[in-house]
């Protein structure tokens, strides 16, 4: 093989020695171009026709090869070393996204999809994307204030769930946004640290805190709300408010 430059801007070349002392036109500059090595035959053999000979010459890049066969009027079949040029390249991965983010993603397809036809439970993200809000609202029996020490029935409760920058490895903040009669909720907090875990799904925190608020679930020992641990204990005939199971039917 003969491998040289166009002295005009400098383009590598190479061509098989069979055509030593061809003459040709640089693609890159339009320079007249002589393949070096001339030989005995370069006499007979008839200049080149400027009809885009440069097929014969490529450039001499180191890349992996592909060789194929080519046919001018003025000679026979040859075989020419194609290379790639260096534009092609594989593509730049995307980066992988924070392990947070992907999980505030999941939870959210999680969400829409576990509650979007349950009559019991609506969920609404309020702020992030991916959420890192949502407000959440029951149709569901429980218990507000009432007069005096007892409580007064309720059958529409509001929550807000808001995912910190330390979730999961912290439960997320809870609090009624609705007034509420239960011992382990107050109006700043509800008590789920106690039973939280990393890997507990944010649609069974919803469902617990609804199971919290019918008194299905309720601890007495370390209360929140001392008034309605009492009533609680001294009324255990009258609990569960509501005994309906709040799982959604198709939630896995």
């Amino acid at each position: 093989m003969i491998e040289f430059v166009c002295s005009g801007c400098g383009k590598k070349f190479l061509v098989g020695d069979q055509h030593a002392g061809r003459k040709a036109k640089c693609k890159g500059c339009g320079a007249d171009i002589t393949v070096p090595g001339k030989t005995s035959q370069q006499d007979a053999e008839p200049e080149l026709e400027v009809i885009d000979p440069l097929p014969l010459i490529r450039p001499a890049i180191p890349q992996p090869t592909t060789i194929r066969h080519i046919q001018t009027s003025h000679q026979p079949a040859v075989a020419v070393i194609e290379r790639p040029t260096q534009s092609a390249s594989a593509p730049t991965p995307k980066p992988k996204l924070p392990v947070r983010t992907r999980r505030l993603m999941a939870e959210s397809v999680q969400m829409a999809k576990a509650f979007a036809n349950f009559p019991l439970i609506q969920v609404k993200p309020v702020a992030g994307d991916p959420p890192e809000i949502y407000d959440i609202e029951y149709h569901i029996n429980g218990l507000g204030p009432g007069k005096g020490n007892n409580p007064a029935p309720r059958s529409n409760h509001k929550v807000r769930i808001e995912l910190t920058s330390e979730y999961p490895r912290q439960s997320p903040k809870c609090k009624m946004l609705t007034p509420s009669f239960h011992p382990n909720i107050d109006p700043a907090t509800i008590c789920v640290g106690d039973h939280w875990t990393a890997g507990e799904r944010l649609v069974d925190l919803v469902i617990r805190i609804g199971e919290m608020i019918t008194y299905q679930a309720y601890n007495i020992k370390s209360p929140l709300d001392g008034q309605a641990a009492m009533w609680a204990d001294l009324h255990p005939d009258q609990l569960p408010i509501d005994n309906r199971d709040l799982r959604p039917p198709d939630l896995e």
